[in-house]
């Protein structure tokens, strides 16, 4: 049996599902220098609770606002007030909306991992021998995932990552998989080889709730690593989801 075969034979069957967002883009040729990050946001969900709680509550909030739950949540249209969030124009409409966002989400039932990667500190650091920030992210928090996946006696967890263009993704996956074939510095390749972690990338048109909850988790994220004295409501919530494995964290912030 190959690969594919085994990976379709396999759907449906993992107690984990892994869904993938990311906050600022992950080039060093030209670097923002009021947002000079990337960071990457994972989630992990029971599949159980995924289908039985998490889809019906973020299905519940749309519902409650607009009339279909087809309405995408996307953490930049919402705080541009953009698209059908013209709604939040409405200064009473849109701090019952975040309060009701915020509320969900500190709510449900997630496991999260947190990756931001300064680029400007990155590449004055490391110069030409820079990782690409993605790979680096990637690296950094599948670490933190094998350490969780060990924890509960899991092998089998699919990976949903937003799909980012041809060319992206085709780079990404060779990233991800040479990563689970290879191991990382701190972890031996036998670790990571037991693992089965196909790799699905999904547009964001398709609504798919696991990689919104990774996109709302992923902004706020962003704003406590530039500004950790600034007031966060939205972050306060979520960090009380992020892995806590022992000495294993699923907080990364690097250099």
């Amino acid at each position: 049996m190959n690969d594919k075969t085994q990976q379709r034979a396999l759907q449906g069957t993992s107690r984990f599902i892994a869904f993938l967002d990311e906050c600022g883009d992950h080039s060093l040729e030209k670097i923002d220098e009021d947002f000079p990050l990337f960071v990457l946001s994972s989630v992990i969900v029971e599949r159980d609770s995924y289908e039985n709680k998490i889809i019906p509550g973020f299905n519940r909030l749309k519902l409650k606002y607009w009339d279909h739950e087809g309405v995408n949540l996307h953490s930049r249209d919402i705080r541009k007030a953009e698209g059908p969030f013209s709604i939040l124009k409405n200064a009473v409409r849109r701090e019952q909306f975040l309060t009701n966002l915020t509320s969900l989400i500190g709510d449900l039932p997630y496991t999260l991992f947190i990756v931001g990667i300064d680029k400007k500190k990155h590449k004055e650091k490391y110069g030409e021998k820079a990782t690409n920030p993605y790979e680096l992210a990637l690296t950094f928090t599948f670490e933190r995932v094998l350490n969780f996946l060990e924890s509960q006696g899991q092998i089998h967890l699919p990976v949903i990552a937003e799909a980012r263009g041809k060319n992206e993704d085709r780079d990404l996956e060779a990233a991800f998989y040479k990563l689970l074939t290879s191991g990382t510095f701190y972890n031996k390749p036998d670790r990571f080889n037991r693992l089965t972690c196909p790799l699905l990338f999904q547009d964001k048109r398709k609504n798919i709730i696991g990689l919104q909850l990774a996109d709302l988790c992923a902004y706020p994220s962003a704003r406590q690593i530039l500004k950790p004295a600034q007031k966060n409501r939205a972050f306060e919530v979520i960090q009380r989801h992020l892995y806590d494995g022992g000495s294993v964290k699923g907080w990364k912030v690097f250099p």
